[in-house]
Protein backbone atom coordinates (compact mmCIF):
# COMPACT_ATOMS: atom_id res chain seq x y z
CA UNK A 1 0.00 0.00 0.00
CA UNK A 2 1.05 3.95 -0.99
CA UNK A 3 -0.50 6.32 1.49
CA UNK A 4 0.08 10.08 1.02
CA UNK A 5 -0.34 11.91 4.36
CA UNK A 6 -0.79 15.80 4.04
CA UNK A 7 0.79 17.61 6.80
CA UNK A 8 2.70 14.89 7.72
CA UNK A 9 5.53 16.11 9.37
CA UNK A 10 3.48 17.38 12.36
CA UNK A 11 3.04 15.59 15.66
CA UNK A 12 0.33 13.28 14.78
CA UNK A 13 1.84 12.89 11.03
CA UNK A 14 4.90 11.57 12.50
CA UNK A 15 2.99 9.05 14.70
CA UNK A 16 0.69 7.63 11.71
CA UNK A 17 3.71 7.60 9.48
CA UNK A 18 5.76 5.22 11.95
CA UNK A 19 2.18 3.31 12.20
CA UNK A 20 1.86 2.66 8.90
CA UNK A 21 5.73 1.55 7.98
CA UNK A 22 5.42 -0.71 10.66
CA UNK A 23 2.73 -1.88 8.52
CA UNK A 24 4.35 -2.30 5.80
CA UNK A 25 2.85 0.84 3.92
CA UNK A 26 5.07 3.24 1.65
CA UNK A 27 4.28 6.56 3.04
CA UNK A 28 4.43 9.97 1.24
CA UNK A 29 4.44 13.07 3.39
CA UNK A 30 3.78 16.86 2.47
CA UNK A 31 5.26 20.20 3.91
CA UNK A 32 5.70 23.40 3.50
CA UNK A 33 8.64 24.83 1.79
CA UNK A 34 9.60 26.90 4.96
CA UNK A 35 9.71 23.34 7.10
CA UNK A 36 13.45 22.49 5.04
CA UNK A 37 14.96 19.66 4.98
CA UNK A 38 16.81 18.86 7.88
CA UNK A 39 15.34 15.86 9.89
CA UNK A 40 12.84 15.05 7.15
CA UNK A 41 11.93 11.56 6.03
CA UNK A 42 12.85 10.44 2.59
CA UNK A 43 9.59 10.63 0.87
CA UNK A 44 8.78 14.38 1.58
CA UNK A 45 7.45 16.41 -0.95
CA UNK A 46 6.84 20.02 -0.68
CA UNK A 47 3.14 21.19 -0.77
CA UNK A 48 0.65 23.82 -0.57
CA UNK A 49 -2.50 23.12 -0.29
CA UNK A 50 -3.88 26.47 -1.39
CA UNK A 51 -2.29 25.24 -4.70
CA UNK A 52 -4.83 23.14 -6.40
CA UNK A 53 -2.82 22.26 -9.87
CA UNK A 54 0.21 21.79 -7.45
CA UNK A 55 -1.83 19.02 -5.48
CA UNK A 56 -3.00 17.41 -9.16
CA UNK A 57 0.51 17.39 -10.07
CA UNK A 58 1.38 15.26 -6.70
CA UNK A 59 -1.61 12.69 -7.28
CA UNK A 60 -1.00 12.31 -10.47
CA UNK A 61 3.20 11.16 -10.30
CA UNK A 62 2.34 9.19 -6.98
CA UNK A 63 -0.48 7.54 -7.34
CA UNK A 64 -1.12 6.96 -3.52
CA UNK A 65 -3.98 4.32 -2.41
CA UNK A 66 -4.86 6.41 0.18
CA UNK A 67 -4.35 9.99 0.93
CA UNK A 68 -4.61 11.12 5.06
CA UNK A 69 -5.41 14.77 5.07
CA UNK A 70 -4.09 15.83 8.54
CA UNK A 71 -2.74 19.86 7.09
CA UNK A 72 -4.65 21.68 9.16
CA UNK A 73 -4.88 25.03 11.27
CA UNK A 74 -5.61 22.65 14.14
CA UNK A 75 -5.09 24.95 17.27
CA UNK A 76 -8.91 26.54 18.62
CA UNK A 77 -6.86 29.09 20.44
CA UNK A 78 -4.94 30.33 16.89
CA UNK A 79 -8.61 30.43 15.33
CA UNK A 80 -10.14 33.24 17.57
CA UNK A 81 -6.55 35.10 16.83
CA UNK A 82 -6.89 34.26 12.89
CA UNK A 83 -9.72 33.17 11.44
CA UNK A 84 -9.08 33.97 8.19
CA UNK A 85 -6.32 32.01 8.33
CA UNK A 86 -7.93 29.47 9.87
CA UNK A 87 -10.86 29.43 6.92
CA UNK A 88 -8.00 29.33 4.13
CA UNK A 89 -6.21 26.12 5.53
CA UNK A 90 -8.90 24.05 6.94
CA UNK A 91 -12.04 24.74 4.07
CA UNK A 92 -10.37 25.96 0.76
CA UNK A 93 -7.64 23.45 1.57
CA UNK A 94 -10.12 20.33 1.62
CA UNK A 95 -11.69 21.56 -1.36
CA UNK A 96 -8.29 22.00 -3.05
CA UNK A 97 -7.84 18.70 -2.15
CA UNK A 98 -11.11 16.65 -2.97
CA UNK A 99 -11.57 18.54 -6.45
CA UNK A 100 -7.48 17.65 -7.12
CA UNK A 101 -8.36 13.71 -6.45
CA UNK A 102 -11.34 14.00 -8.61
CA UNK A 103 -9.90 15.77 -11.60
CA UNK A 104 -6.38 13.50 -11.36
CA UNK A 105 -9.04 10.72 -12.81
CA UNK A 106 -9.33 6.95 -11.26
CA UNK A 107 -8.47 5.00 -9.46
CA UNK A 108 -9.13 7.47 -7.09
CA UNK A 109 -7.16 7.07 -3.47
CA UNK A 110 -9.35 6.19 -0.18
CA UNK A 111 -9.49 9.74 1.61
CA UNK A 112 -9.38 9.76 4.93
CA UNK A 113 -10.43 13.52 6.17
CA UNK A 114 -9.61 14.27 9.31
CA UNK A 115 -12.07 16.28 11.18
CA UNK A 116 -12.48 16.59 15.20
CA UNK A 117 -14.84 16.01 18.07
CA UNK A 118 -15.11 20.37 18.49
CA UNK A 119 -17.51 20.14 15.67
CA UNK A 120 -20.49 18.58 18.12
CA UNK A 121 -19.73 21.82 20.38
CA UNK A 122 -22.66 22.33 23.19
CA UNK A 123 -23.94 19.18 23.47
CA UNK A 124 -26.54 18.76 25.35
CA UNK A 125 -26.58 16.61 28.69
CA UNK A 126 -29.12 13.80 27.23
CA UNK A 127 -26.85 13.68 24.10
CA UNK A 128 -23.55 12.53 25.83
CA UNK A 129 -21.93 10.41 24.81
CA UNK A 130 -22.03 11.88 21.55
CA UNK A 131 -22.60 9.59 18.38
CA UNK A 132 -21.60 10.57 14.90
CA UNK A 133 -25.43 11.55 13.77
CA UNK A 134 -25.56 13.82 16.39
CA UNK A 135 -26.75 17.91 15.71
CA UNK A 136 -23.61 19.84 15.36
CA UNK A 137 -23.35 23.20 17.41
CA UNK A 138 -19.65 24.51 16.74
CA UNK A 139 -18.65 26.37 19.58
CA UNK A 140 -15.39 27.90 17.54
CA UNK A 141 -14.40 29.26 14.77
CA UNK A 142 -11.36 25.91 14.58
CA UNK A 143 -14.77 24.18 14.94
CA UNK A 144 -16.79 25.40 12.47
CA UNK A 145 -14.39 25.05 9.65
CA UNK A 146 -13.74 21.45 10.40
CA UNK A 147 -17.74 21.17 10.15
CA UNK A 148 -17.77 22.73 7.02
CA UNK A 149 -15.10 19.79 5.75
CA UNK A 150 -16.85 17.08 7.08
CA UNK A 151 -19.73 18.24 4.78
CA UNK A 152 -17.93 18.76 1.76
CA UNK A 153 -16.52 15.31 2.45
CA UNK A 154 -19.79 13.86 2.40
CA UNK A 155 -21.16 15.56 -0.94
CA UNK A 156 -17.97 14.61 -2.89
CA UNK A 157 -18.56 11.35 -1.89
CA UNK A 158 -22.38 11.44 -2.63
CA UNK A 159 -21.83 13.35 -5.97
CA UNK A 160 -18.72 12.10 -7.29
CA UNK A 161 -18.88 8.77 -5.62
CA UNK A 162 -15.28 9.22 -3.97
CA UNK A 163 -13.96 7.24 -1.68
CA UNK A 164 -14.10 9.49 1.29
CA UNK A 165 -13.94 8.01 5.06
CA UNK A 166 -14.58 10.99 7.71
CA UNK A 167 -13.12 11.27 10.83
CA UNK A 168 -14.07 13.21 14.02
CA UNK A 169 -11.09 12.67 16.58
CA UNK A 170 -11.24 13.92 19.97
CA UNK A 171 -8.60 15.05 22.37
CA UNK A 172 -5.73 13.20 21.01
CA UNK A 173 -2.59 14.02 22.97
CA UNK A 174 1.07 12.10 23.75
CA UNK A 175 5.22 12.78 23.44
CA UNK A 176 5.53 15.52 21.32
CA UNK A 177 2.99 17.64 21.07
CA UNK A 178 3.37 21.49 21.07
CA UNK A 179 2.04 23.21 24.49
CA UNK A 180 -0.45 24.97 22.88
CA UNK A 181 -2.15 22.12 24.10
CA UNK A 182 -3.05 21.41 27.34
CA UNK A 183 -1.64 18.38 28.60
CA UNK A 184 1.63 19.06 26.91
CA UNK A 185 1.21 22.93 28.17
CA UNK A 186 0.76 21.75 31.97
CA UNK A 187 3.78 18.84 31.27
CA UNK A 188 6.06 21.87 29.49
CA UNK A 189 5.50 24.06 33.03
CA UNK A 190 6.04 20.86 35.47
CA UNK A 191 8.98 19.87 33.60
CA UNK A 192 10.32 23.68 33.78
CA UNK A 193 9.54 23.88 37.47
CA UNK A 194 11.73 20.70 38.37
CA UNK A 195 14.60 21.92 36.83
CA UNK A 196 14.29 25.20 38.43
CA UNK A 197 13.36 27.57 35.40
CA UNK A 198 10.57 28.84 36.43
CA UNK A 199 8.53 29.18 40.10
CA UNK A 200 6.94 26.50 40.63
CA UNK A 201 4.16 27.45 39.90
CA UNK A 202 1.52 26.18 37.00
CA UNK A 203 -0.78 28.91 34.95
CA UNK A 204 -4.07 27.20 34.14
CA UNK A 205 -6.95 28.15 32.54
CA UNK A 206 -10.59 26.41 33.37
CA UNK A 207 -10.42 23.40 34.86
CA UNK A 208 -13.75 22.16 34.80
CA UNK A 209 -14.45 21.27 31.04
CA UNK A 210 -14.75 17.96 30.31
CA UNK A 211 -12.27 16.34 27.70
CA UNK A 212 -12.21 12.86 25.80
CA UNK A 213 -8.55 12.06 25.63
CA UNK A 214 -6.85 9.23 23.85
CA UNK A 215 -3.15 8.60 22.62
CA UNK A 216 -1.88 9.83 19.96
CA UNK A 217 -0.31 6.26 19.58
CA UNK A 218 -3.83 4.84 19.65
CA UNK A 219 -5.70 7.62 17.10
CA UNK A 220 -3.50 6.41 14.49
CA UNK A 221 -3.83 3.03 14.44
CA UNK A 222 -7.95 3.85 14.03
CA UNK A 223 -6.87 6.00 10.71
CA UNK A 224 -5.32 2.97 9.33
CA UNK A 225 -8.04 0.44 10.45
CA UNK A 226 -10.62 3.22 8.86
CA UNK A 227 -8.31 3.52 5.69
CA UNK A 228 -8.92 -0.34 5.63
CA UNK A 229 -11.82 -0.89 7.06
CA UNK A 230 -14.10 2.65 6.82
CA UNK A 231 -16.92 3.32 4.42
CA UNK A 232 -17.22 5.57 2.13
CA UNK A 233 -18.99 8.45 2.93
CA UNK A 234 -19.43 7.76 6.21
CA UNK A 235 -18.19 9.69 9.64
CA UNK A 236 -16.29 8.16 12.77
CA UNK A 237 -15.92 9.33 16.14
CA UNK A 238 -12.58 8.19 17.17
CA UNK A 239 -11.78 8.61 21.45
CA UNK A 240 -11.36 6.35 24.52
CA UNK A 241 -15.29 6.63 25.09
CA UNK A 242 -14.90 8.99 28.30
CA UNK A 243 -14.46 11.98 29.29
CA UNK A 244 -12.46 13.54 32.51
CA UNK A 245 -12.23 16.93 34.08
CA UNK A 246 -9.21 18.77 32.93
CA UNK A 247 -8.69 18.83 36.55
CA UNK A 248 -8.23 14.96 36.56
CA UNK A 249 -5.33 15.85 33.82
CA UNK A 250 -3.94 18.55 36.53
CA UNK A 251 -4.15 16.09 39.53
CA UNK A 252 -2.34 13.10 37.57
CA UNK A 253 0.40 15.16 36.66
CA UNK A 254 0.80 16.78 39.50
CA UNK A 255 1.07 12.83 41.84
CA UNK A 256 3.67 12.12 38.51
CA UNK A 257 5.94 15.67 39.33
CA UNK A 258 8.72 16.02 41.80
CA UNK A 259 8.28 18.76 44.49
CA UNK A 260 6.05 20.52 45.58
CA UNK A 261 4.72 22.29 42.44
CA UNK A 262 1.29 24.67 43.12
CA UNK A 263 -1.32 25.76 40.13
CA UNK A 264 -2.98 29.07 40.06
CA UNK A 265 -5.64 30.03 37.78
CA UNK A 266 -4.67 32.65 34.66
CA UNK A 267 -7.79 34.34 32.97
CA UNK A 268 -5.66 34.47 30.18
CA UNK A 269 -5.46 30.88 29.62
CA UNK A 270 -9.79 30.82 29.01
CA UNK A 271 -11.05 30.98 25.70
CA UNK A 272 -13.94 33.33 25.03
CA UNK A 273 -16.08 30.06 24.34
CA UNK A 274 -15.32 26.89 26.10
CA UNK A 275 -17.58 23.75 25.38
CA UNK A 276 -18.57 22.49 29.26
CA UNK A 277 -18.09 18.08 27.79
CA UNK A 278 -17.01 16.54 24.64
CA UNK A 279 -17.09 12.48 25.13
CA UNK A 280 -17.53 10.59 22.14
CA UNK A 281 -19.67 7.19 21.11
CA UNK A 282 -17.09 5.00 19.65
CA UNK A 283 -19.38 2.23 19.10
CA UNK A 284 -19.36 2.55 15.20
CA UNK A 285 -15.45 3.33 15.11
CA UNK A 286 -15.23 -0.41 17.29
CA UNK A 287 -17.75 -2.27 15.21
CA UNK A 288 -16.26 -1.57 11.82
CA UNK A 289 -12.72 -1.88 12.52
CA UNK A 290 -12.89 -3.79 15.85
CA UNK A 291 -10.34 -0.58 17.43
CA UNK A 292 -9.77 -0.10 20.74
CA UNK A 293 -7.85 1.84 22.97
CA UNK A 294 -4.62 0.57 24.63
CA UNK A 295 -2.59 3.58 26.33
CA UNK A 296 -3.95 4.17 29.47
CA UNK A 297 -4.76 8.42 30.61
CA UNK A 298 -1.47 7.87 33.29
CA UNK A 299 0.60 6.10 31.36
CA UNK A 300 0.33 8.60 27.98
CA UNK A 301 0.63 11.55 30.70
CA UNK A 302 3.40 9.78 32.36
CA UNK A 303 5.32 9.56 28.87
CA UNK A 304 4.28 13.30 28.09
CA UNK A 305 5.63 14.28 31.02
CA UNK A 306 9.11 12.43 30.34
CA UNK A 307 9.34 13.66 26.91
CA UNK A 308 9.04 17.40 28.12
CA UNK A 309 11.87 16.50 30.91
CA UNK A 310 14.14 15.59 28.94
CA UNK A 311 13.57 17.96 25.77
CA UNK A 312 14.35 20.77 28.92
CA UNK A 313 17.09 18.67 29.68
CA UNK A 314 18.26 18.62 26.38
CA UNK A 315 18.16 22.79 26.82
CA UNK A 316 15.00 22.85 24.28
CA UNK A 317 12.81 25.69 25.85
CA UNK A 318 10.07 26.03 22.68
Amino acid sequence: MKALITGGSGFVGKYLREELEEAGWTVYITGLEEEGAEGLPEHFCHLNILEQVAIENLLRRLRPDVVFHLAAQSSVALSWRNPALTVDVNVKGSVNLLEAIRQAGEPWPQTVLIGSGEEYGHILPQETPVTEENLLRPGNLYAATKAAQNLIGKIYAQAYRLPVVLVRPFNHIGPGQLPGFVAADFCKQIAEAEAGLREPVMRVGNLTARRDFTDVRDVVRAYRLLAEKGRPGETYNVGSGHAVEIRELLRCLLSLSKGDIQAEVDPAKFRPVDVPVLEADIRKLQTDTGWMPTFSLEKTLEDTLNYWRAQIQNGDKC
